[in-house]
């Protein structure tokens, strides 16, 4: 198999980034089985999310005839807008307290908003690097809030749970904005 990158520091960014999702989507398949499917569907449709990114960042980093530059942006900005849209907008979690669910909410529509943005674009390699990287901060952000108003709520056996789940996302676009900013290097 031949890889996509050859730089030594592309290479452990993405998949060190490969593997801490993968890790924290095995965590969260074992929430969704030791709690059971009643209490953790959510948890289960989002991992299908993050899987199928997973799958196709191992596609596009061992350059894998069956998933273009083109098809890669398009799928995974669409996979993880769907995340967003279902885990921050449509079924947000209640919040303890209402400023922390806005900045979340606020956040969550910029992101999905910029995820629009990039994969609607018909030049998406003009996209600058800044604007990749802020989906990032955006999504780290997000995961921030979440992290603190779970900390400032009561721990019970979910905290685990929640604080592996807020994380993956970001995680995963992480390894996204990388591939992007790679490809966008290549092709200068």
């Amino acid at each position: 198999m031949q890889k996509r990158f050859n730089k030594k520091a592309k290479i452990a960014d993405i998949v060190i980034a490969f593997v801490a999702a993968m890790l924290s989507v095995g965590i969260m398949l074992y929430g969704v089985s030791h709690f059971g499917l009643h209490e953790a569907w959510p948890e289960l449709l989002l991992n299908l999310f993050y899987i199928a990114c997973l799958t196709m960042i191992w596609m596009y980093f061992f350059n894998s005839p069956r998933i273009t530059t083109q098809q890669f942006n398009y799928w995974c900005s669409v996979s993880v807008g769907v995340t967003v849209l279902l885990r921050d907008i449509l079924f947000a979690p209640p919040l303890s307290y209402y400023a922390l669910h806005l900045a979340c909410l606020t956040l969550s529509v910029l992101l999905l908003c910029m995820l629009t943005f990039f994969y609607a674009r018909k030049n998406w390699k003009s996209y600058t690097k800044r604007n990749l990287w802020m989906i990032f901060i955006i999504d780290i952000l997000i995961a921030a809030l979440y992290n603190l108003d779970i900390c400032l709520e009561p721990f019970s056996e979910y905290t685990n749970y929640l604080l592996t789940e807020i994380w993956i996302r970001p995680t995963i676009t992480y390894s996204l904005v990388a591939c992007f900013v790679t490809e966008n290097d290549n092709n200068v």
